[in-house]
């Protein structure tokens, strides 16, 4: 014999349980954002606060919050030829509207493009454990990049440019990490890490291989305790500010389908010569 379950669900606490969140509570007339209401947030934290206590539950201190600050404002933009500005701008002349022109671009942040700072704190973070496990700290160094390279290849990210001898980015940003550890706001820990990665390179390739913004930046987010993938997503949000500026510049040129390259120019053809079928 069946038998039929005539237990009734609390459907509202269902409901209520299905999207549960700890980030924001909205009731008729009322916004609050981790416990504060919305009203006392407005035009008394910043936005990198705003974006700390929205990640993380808390609101940082000042020196922690100007440090993410200074990193996102190194990040907006680094020119035209880089792939997802170019993408934005090509979305756009396609006829994407703003919104889709920065989904377009914010897309192709991935691994190669725009995952270098996630790469380099999980790289710093490996080495912080060899560390802490009672490896030595050059040998700790030498044995985490060693084995990021025999996992991912030869590029190590954060360090060297394809475009910048040294990056004009990265001593800025170093020097206001170093004022930080000066004051105690953080431990300078990946810092000295990233800079054993610059040492140990130096001396393999016999010249220096500097950090670039993605190894500093990540050494900021690292240092403030930034979950690794966390630093990409920080970093997307710096970069849609590029993105955005440089969809609305391109926007006002009236241009239509902008490909990757001028017209003029020729691409290099490396397929069969010009063939017929034959007639039977």
């Amino acid at each position: 014999m069946s038998t039929t379950n005539t237990t009734t669900p609390d459907l509202a606490a269902l409901c209520a349980d299905y999207w549960s969140t700890s980030i924001t509570d909205i009731h008729p007339g009322s916004i609050k954002v981790r416990g504060y209401p919305i009203q006392e947030l407005i035009g008394n934290v910043s936005f990198p606060q705003m974006i700390w206590l929205m990640l993380r539950g808390e609101l940082p201190g000042d020196e922690e919050a100007t440090l993410l600050e200074a990193a996102l404002v190194a990040s907006v933009d680094h020119g035209p030829h880089a792939p997802s500005i170019a993408i934005s701008r090509m979305a756009t002349s396609c006829g994407l509207p703003i919104n889709g022109a920065m989904a377009s671009a914010l897309n192709a942040l991935d691994d190669v493009h725009g995952g270098a700072g996630q790469q380099a704190v999980e790289l710093y973070a490996d080495i912080a454990a060899r560390i802490v496990a009672g490896s030595p700290f050059e040998a700790a160094v030498e044995a985490g990049v060693d084995e990021f390279i025999a996992a991912h290849g030869k590029y190590l990210p954060g360090f060297g440019h394809r475009f910048h001898p040294v990056d004009p980015r990265a001593g800025r940003l170093l020097a206001l990490v170093d004022a930080r550890v000066a004051s105690g706001t953080i431990k300078g820990r990946y810092a000295a890490i990233a800079r054993g990665i610059e040492a140990l390179l130096k001396k393999r390739k016999d010249r220096p291989v500097p950090m670039n913004i993605d190894g500093v930046t990540a050494v900021i987010y690292a240092e403030l305790g930034f979950a690794p993938e966390l630093a990409r997503g920080v970093f997307c949000l710096s970069r849609a500010v590029g993105i955005l500026a440089h969809a609305w510049e391109q926007r006002g040129r009236g241009e239509r389908n902008k490909g990757p390259m001028p017209r003029q120019i020729p691409y290099a053809y490396t397929g069969a010569p010009e063939r017929h079928l034959e007639q039977s």
